[in-house]
Order: structure tokens, then sequence, then C-alpha cells
């Protein structure tokens, strides 16, 4: 795509197939919420993030475990804090928080719920790693997944070596699999730069996280595989016009690049032709005319719910009733 001005990534092919009949979690950094987009976009049945973006290793350990147990929050769960007038998880995005701790605890025991019934079903686990940092409460002694601007010294902070992150998810992924006996696990290290570190520390965390992944891999080879969406910002897209305006994000000229990248190693044929039909549709959906009220709109939506149909009857599992009651409710202004 960009040839003269990239080093390309030879990236071998994997033996994962990922279908729409693969049930999908994700886990982890806010990139693993870009492939994530992309992967709900093309009607693939994922659960993103359940307690909202985790960045370390021992947070998302923390977090599926919590899932596979089907933890219930209590108002006395450690976890919680009270802070700045509103009530957080420890674990959990800010997107969680909320004013009442009753409030705070129905958002997270909703998805947690939900996180745990999708889970036995799971195929494939997507897990990105950002960081190797952990911040520790000192009081409570637990790693926790989001500060949520408490004071700095409420926290001690330490990076995990590689034998840490081994062992613990070496534990980690038994479970898992006595759970889910066909799972596949596919690790990735986030590209994100994590300028507070500093660009030293930076590269320690990921060559941490690296090296962390690669023992896991040869250690289970059935089992875990490694996508490197890493190498690819790096290494092939290493010019800053890639990057989005704070210099550390991938543009979306760069997720779009590694997203090809992540569809040609994984997705067979007929799931590469379906989201090609479907990718048309959804544009065309997205389409905004001069003249929605008018009769030659009215046709372009029949036609598109048309096409619709017809996808359903080629690849039967395909969910679209949210678009056809878009085409409806437009059709009926």
């Amino acid at each position: 795509m960009y040839k003269g001005f990239i080093t390309p990534i030879e990236i071998p092919r994997s033996r994962v197939k990922i279908t729409h009949e693969c049930p999908i979690l994700i886990m982890g950094s806010c990139f693993a919420e870009n492939i994530g987009q992309r992967l709900k976009e093309g009607k693939f049945k994922c659960e993103e993030n359940p307690f909202g973006v985790l960045y370390n290793p021992l947070s998302i350990a923390t977090a599926i475990r919590q899932m596979m147990e089907g933890r219930t929050y209590g108002k006395d769960a450690p976890e919680l804090v009270e802070h700045g007038g509103m009530w957080h998880s420890l674990m959990h995005h800010g997107s969680f928080s909320a004013t009442t701790q009753e409030e705070c605890l129905r958002n997270i025991n909703g998805r947690m719920a939900e996180a745990h019934d999708f889970l036995p079903q799971t195929r494939l686990m997507l897990i990105t790693f950002g960081t190797a940092y952990v911040y520790r409460h000192r009081e409570k002694g637990i790693v926790v997944g989001n500060c949520h601007k408490l004071p700095e010294r409420t926290f001690s902070r330490e990076r995990l070596t590689t034998e840490e992150i081994v062992t613990e998810y070496t534990a980690l992924i038994k479970e898992v699999t006595q759970r889910c006996p066909e799972v596949h696990i596919l690790f990735t290290v986030s590209p994100i730069r994590h300028l507070r570190d500093g660009l030293h520390a930076n590269q320690l965390s990921k060559a941490t996280l690296l090296l962390a992944i690669d023992r896991l891999c040869e250690l289970m080879p059935d089992t875990c595989s490694y996508f490197p969406a890493y190498e690819i910002m790096m290494d092939e897209l290493r010019d800053y016009r890639f990057y989005a305006d704070d210099m550390m994000h991938p543009s979306p000229l760069a997720i779009e690049h590694i997203w090809r990248h992540f569809a040609d190693i994984f997705f067979p044929l007929p799931t590469k032709k379906f989201l090609q039909a479907w990718e048309e549709i959804r544009q065309a959906l997205a389409h905004r005319p001069l003249h929605p009220e008018g009769e030659q709109y009215k046709q372009f939506l029949s036609q598109i719910e048309l096409r619709i149909h017809r996808l359903k009857e080629k690849y039967p599992t395909f969910d679209a009733e949210n678009e056809l009651l878009l085409c409806r409710t437009r059709l009926n202004k």
C-alpha cells in the first residue's frame, strides 16, 4: 500500500481462522478496542472489554478470573472507592463510575453478568497488553486497573518481570482452557507509547511484554499465538504521518493498515467475501441524501433492504436486525 515508504513485515500464516461462528472475547488496552470496533462493525460475535480499557497483564488476568467466577461486586468490595464526589471501581474504567454507589454497582454487575454468560462460548480471546508497569494500592494491597486520579501517594508503582507475567498467564490459561477447551489465546502488544513512563522505560516495558508473550507461545503453541501489531506500527509505519495529533496513538490510516494485515492473516476466503459485501451495504446505509423524503431515496433504501436479505440467505447466522429496522424507519418517514 505504501511501497517505497515502509519496511514490510513478514507475518507467517496462522492456522487460527476467525469466522462469524467464532465468538471473540476482547480484553486489554485501547488498541484492542480499535480492532474490536472493526470486528463488531463486521458483525462478528464480540464481547469487548467488560471492565473497560485495561493496560497491564495482572489487571487483565484478574478481570478474566472474575468473569469466570461470575463475581458480583457489593458495597464492601475492596475495589470500590469514593473520590471527587463520584464512586469508582479500581478495576474498572471511568465509564462505570457514578455519583451514587448503587448506580456504580449496577453498571459493574450488569456488564459482569453479560461477560460471564458470554465466556463459556468463547472460541478466541484477543488480549492486548499495553504496559508492564502496574500501580498497587498501598492500603488495600491490590494491583489496580485504573487510578481514577486519586493522589499519587495512594499507589506504589512497579514494573512486572517477564517471569511474573509468564507464571501468571500459565496458570490463567490452564484455568481458561478447563472451562473453554477449544479456546485460542491471541496476544498482541499495543503500539501506543506510554510517554509518561519516559521513552526508555516505555521500551523496557514493551520488551518485557514481548518476551513474556514469546515464552507463553513457546510453552503452549497449540493454545497461544501472537499478532505483531506493535512491529507493524514501529517498523512498517514508523513515519509520524501514521500517528494521531498526540504523537502516541495510531492514526485512522494506521489502524486501517494494521486491520488489513489482521484480516489477511486470520479471515478465510468466505469471511472476506462476506465482509466486502457487508461493507458496501454499511457504507450505503451511512449515505445521507439531500432529499430523504424523496421517492428516489426510498427506492435506494428498498434496494439496500433487498441486499441485506440476500446476504442473510447466503450467510444464515448473519444478524442485521438493527440495519433492517433502520431501513424500515427511514422508509416510513
